[in-house]
């Protein structure tokens, strides 16, 4: 099963890298009261990490669930 993790997430990340290099143009983006001028590439980049972290974050916090449930406790 592990075979297939690495290769879906090798997937998403050449995916990734591929949409990044389509979309080097400019944007602006709002940031509560600043607003931060940056290539799309570099957005899509901090929407992908952030992302990735709060899936981290949450499958950390499900697994400790389980096993303080299988624990007993």
């Amino acid at each position: 099963m592990s075979r297939w993790k690495l290769v879906a997430a090798a997937l998403v990340a050449i995916l990734a890298i591929i949409v990044a290099a389509q979309n080097t143009q400019a944007v602006e983006t709002k940031l509560l009261f600043v607003t931060v001028t940056m290539p799309r590439a570099v957005l899509l980049f901090v929407t992908l990490a952030i992302g990735f972290v709060i899936g981290v974050l949450v499958a950390e916090k499900i697994t400790r669930k389980r096993q303080a449930k299988a624990d007993g406790g």
